[in-house]
């Protein structure tokens, strides 16, 4: 008998494998799906990562400061043109004093266009500094803050917000 009992568990465990292996093969299509359902929320993934990977990057620019230099640019010459081209004119005069002042490349030719080039970035206070009073009546002059990086990129500030 105990013979027959080991013959019994032999053909029972070869029918048992032929009962799980169709069961197999269903549910390793389930996972397949939840594989697919899986790729689309981690594609959306990786682009907050990336937001989330930009955030420190713009932490460690402000901490990267080469040179740091507070000017005060007179704007009386947008008092000069149109009432209605004074406060665009006085944000050009802005770009012009700190990319004379602080040193900022500008591109020569079209050749030099493969390099990255530094940038002049002017804060929001700013801007909202000189189009306070609207756009007939920016301020006479303006005191800033320009911080330069070590990649050559200029950061304008306005210097009463330190």
């Amino acid at each position: 008998m105990v013979i027959e009992d080991k013959e019994e568990a032999q053909t029972v465990k070869e029918e048992e494998p032929t009962a799980l292996t169709e069961p197999e093969n269903v549910t390793e299509e389930v996972p397949v799906e939840a594989e697919v359902k899986e790729e689309t929320p981690a594609e959306e993934k990786p682009a907050e990562e990336v937001e989330e990977e930009a955030k420190p990057v713009k932490k460690k620019e402000e901490e990267e400061i080469v040179e740091e230099r507070t000017y005060t640019i007179p704007l009386s010459r947008a008092l000069v043109r149109p009432p209605k081209k004074r406060a665009p004119r006085a944000m050009q005069l802005i770009k012009a004093f700190i990319t004379k002042h602080m040193k900022l490349e500008m591109k020569v030719s079209e050749e030099e266009e493969e390099e990255e080039l530094p940038q002049l970035i002017i804060s929001k206070e700013v801007n909202e500094k000189v189009w306070d009073r609207g756009i007939e009546k920016p301020p006479r002059k303006i005191r800033v803050r320009a911080a330069k990086d070590k990649d050559g990129n200029v950061t304008v500030y306005l210097a009463e917000a330190q």
